[in-house]
């Protein structure tokens, strides 16, 4: 289914022994970049040490699955995480949800979803049965659009009707995207042929944003 700015020092004459203060440039400043056959945006991701959702929010309007060679790309800086107050207040409690298995899961948002189901036959996968990240499809793997889900979140998903994936829910992980997969939907990878998960039709379900 799943188809700088130039900062100018205006000359002047200094006396000797004169101070000069210099402009600061910040650590918030962009780069621009020209893909490269085969890139993706968890490979430039990992290449400039830049977490993979601020490398694609700098990168809105591109289609993470046409990266093509010489398409110009903003790579922002890395940014180095403040250390957290030492006398910082632990945050409430997140919501939780209970699994059929007893477990108890932490979730920090629930969306409904339009959900549909891909194999890994050759005729859904362009480049072979591998997600975005080039790991074989496994169960638990979801396709999403990555600008409503970011590649990479864990969540918890239940809802659906179908034999060939576990009954009452199943965690996964958003590791897959597709042309297809815009906005609240996605695409559940299930093992079996590609009639077989082609029964699975389009279903909603709940996705939980795990903590």
């Amino acid at each position: 289914m799943r188809n700088i700015k130039k900062v100018g020092l205006r000359a002047a004459s200094l006396a000797l022994g004169a101070a000069v203060l210099l402009p600061a440039f910040t650590a918030s400043a962009a780069t621009s970049y020209s893909a490269k056959e085969g890139d993706t945006f968890w490979k430039l991701s990992k290449q400039f040490n830049v977490p993979l959702d601020k490398l694609m929010s700098f990168n809105e309007n591109i289609d993470p699955l046409n990266i093509y060679e010489g398409l110009k790309l903003t790579i922002p800086a890395p940014t180095t995480a403040a250390a957290p107050a030492a006398n910082a207040k632990l945050t409430a409690t997140a919501a939780t949800v209970s699994t059929p298995k007893g477990e108890t899961l932490s979730y920090s948002k629930v969306v409904t979803m339009k959900a549909s189901a891909y194999s890994a036959s050759n005729e859904e996968n362009g480049w072979g049965p591998v997600d975005y990240f080039g790991n074989p499809l496994k169960l638990g793997t979801i396709a999403v659009d990555p600008k409503v889900i970011p590649l990479g979140t864990k969540v918890y998903i239940t809802g659906y009707d179908f034999a060939g994936l576990p009954v009452g829910g199943m965690v996964a992980k958003a590791t897959d995207a597709g042309s297809a997969i815009k906005g609240d939907r996605i695409d559940i990878f299930v093992p079996g042929s590609r009639a077989e998960v082609s029964k699975f039709g389009y279903q909603y379900v709940k996705l939980y944003v795990l903590d």
